[in-house]
């Protein structure tokens, strides 16, 4: 009988070990991930609105507005956004078997919002109130995305420039 405990506290602490601490690490990974994300987010959502009267166009000019006072200078903004350990490995499960990725639409997404912001920021820094000519590019600097089989983390680089200038205001 005792032999029978010895052996099943055995099998116990086997099964905590290469099951448990397996699926504490990916929770804790998943938690913290999930945290850095929803600041991030709530971030982007405090720069938008503090960011909101400064125009972004990908025409010419923004309609209405023909005329720039001062000269027009380029601006651009650049953000890589990295994932987290969790989503990196749920991925590699979903490229198993294929389909849409939403946490890479989402990764792109974030890195094109703050990217953005940048150059929003870097237009107001200049004392320009429009952004007209927008122009986005993005790529995946890890690799994952494309399908390759590098080591690293899933990383999105986002990329957007525009001609910045000074917007008639209105009275």
């Amino acid at each position: 009988m005792k032999a029978m405990d010895a052996e099943s506290a055995s099998v116990a602490v086997m099964l905590l070990f290469y099951v448990g601490l397996p699926a504490l690490v990916l929770f804790v990974g998943w938690f913290v991930g999930y945290l850095s994300e929803t600041r991030h987010e709530r971030s982007l959502a405090e720069c938008e609105e503090a960011l909101r009267d400064v125009e972004t166009t990908d025409m010419r000019n923004p309609p209405g507005f023909a005329v720039a006072e001062g000269p027009c200078m380029l601006v651009s903004g650049e953000a890589v956004v990295a994932s987290d350990t969790f989503k990196s490995w749920v991925f590699g499960l979903k490229n198993i078997v294929g389909g849409e990725s939403k946490f890479f639409t989402r990764l792109f997404e974030r890195a094109r919002r703050e990217a953005l912001l940048r150059m929003k920021k870097r237009a107001r820094e200049l004392g320009c109130n429009a952004v007209c000519n927008v122009r986005f590019d993005s790529a995946d600097i890890g690799g994952n995305a494309s399908g390759m089989k590098k080591k690293g983390s899933n990383m999105a680089v986002a990329l957007v420039s525009g001609t910045a200038w000074r917007r008639p205001v209105v009275a």
